[in-house]
């Protein structure tokens, strides 16, 4: 409803995008989603139309676009599937590291790879007692001859066992703290490292979520992020201040698929002899979902071409647009599921899929609470005198 200024490339990509998320994705969603079946057919799809390479400078493969640009994929995507659109946007989440703190000889080695989509990308922070407080990671990296030895346990890890590359937080020094703190760049196959449990989820269930196991595994010292010790910290909140607009532009994605599903339906049910269409009820319930999923969007959008002019303090504002699009994908979603009434309920209908899709934007990549922290942190940083 609300026309964006998009360059004639960008809106030639969302063209692009929905198509492929029409034609190969939705006739597969439900299919997928009942199998929690991850699939490597549409990320094939997905990287003969070079949407791995968004984000990726031209010199080491990519096309060279911008935040803005994956954004706009990562909508498209999740308009139709949001299990499918995180399966795709966490190989971008376990490329930035590499793209932002990387040697040039590691920028050269991984990113061409990437782009090509020949090798899905996974970001592995996450333990039992180190999600939203990221400084808290157990496993442990220590420094032998040329290499380091990894041992600990990442859970919850978003394309887990189908990635063969990992950028891994460890701990290098722990009388440091964060400053403590190191990433490496793991492959698949390395001897010593394998995978635990799948998880089964509530929603997203085409994508697969599982446990690291790190024991005794050997990563050539080459394979540290940045050639050097300490930087894993900063190299995790700078990821989270990139790829949060990513996860707000899935809330956006999921909430627009809802909403369509939900202005169909009410066209076609009739109750008392008439559409439900026609009942201002409904007309206002479609009318406050379109307002804001429209000012989501507008959020995603600004934050993300804020992120491409190359503005440097931009956590706050990432934080806002993650924090507002997932409240927004949970709030639509619901209402849409409203509108359809018990068949809402149903797994006959699609609509209660992107409800239980809808829940994991508000938790991962930093709990909501997490992100309202950041953002007050902002605030005081910025107003406060003296």
């Amino acid at each position: 409803m609300v026309e964006y200024p998009l360059t004639e490339q960008q809106k030639m990509l969302k063209d692009l995008c929905r198509e492929i998320a029409e034609s190969k994705i939705r006739p597969l969603s439900r299919e997928l989603d009942e199998k929690e079946e991850f699939s490597f057919e549409i990320m094939k799809v997905l990287a003969q139309s070079d949407l791995f390479a968004l984000c990726i400078p031209e010199e080491y493969g990519g096309v060279g676009g911008g935040l803005l640009d994956l954004c706009i994929a990562t909508e498209e995507i999740s308009r139709v599937d949001g299990g499918v659109a995180s399966s795709y946007a966490a190989s971008f989440l376990g490329m930035f590291p590499i793209l932002l703190f990387g040697t040039e000889e590691q920028k050269k080695k991984y990113l061409p790879l990437i782009a090509s989509g020949k090798k899905l990308t996974a970001f592995a922070l996450t333990e039992p007692e180190a999600g939203s407080d990221a400084s808290n990671v157990k496993t442990t990296a220590t420094k032998k001859n040329d290499s380091y030895i990894l041992n600990g346990t990442k859970h919850f890890i978003t394309n887990g066992g189908e990635a063969e590359i990992y950028t891994v937080i460890a701990v290098t020094d722990k009388t440091k703290g964060a400053r403590g703190i190191s990433a490496f760049i793991v492959e698949h196959p390395t001897a010593g490292f394998s995978f635990g449990k799948k998880e089964e989820k509530m929603g997203i269930r085409t994508s697969s979520t599982r446990e690291l196991i790190f024991n005794e595994a050997k990563i050539p010292q080459e394979n540290l992020l940045g050639g050097k010790e300490g930087i894993g910290f900063i190299a995790t909140m700078k990821t989270f201040d990139y790829s949060r607009p990513g996860v707000a532009a899935q809330a956006v994605g999921i909430a627009q698929g809802a909403l369509e599903l939900a202005v169909n339906y009410a066209h076609t049910r009739q109750q008392f002899g008439k559409q439900i269409i026609s009942f201002q009820g409904i007309q206002w319930m479609l009318a406050d979902m379109a307002t804001k999923v429209e000012a989501a969007r507008s959020l995603v959008y600004s934050v993300a071409s804020m992120i491409d002019r190359g503005a440097k303090d931009v956590g706050g504002a990432s934080a806002i647009a993650k924090l507002f699009a997932s409240d927004v994908a949970m709030e639509v979603t619901t209402d849409a599921v409203q509108i359809f009434g018990g068949y809402g309920y149903m797994r006959d209908y699609p609509v209660e899929k992107f409800m239980r899709d809808a829940k994991i934007t508000q938790i991962y990549e930093g709990t909501n609470q997490i992100q309202k922290n950041i953002i007050a942190l902002q605030l005081i940083r910025k107003y406060t005198r003296g």
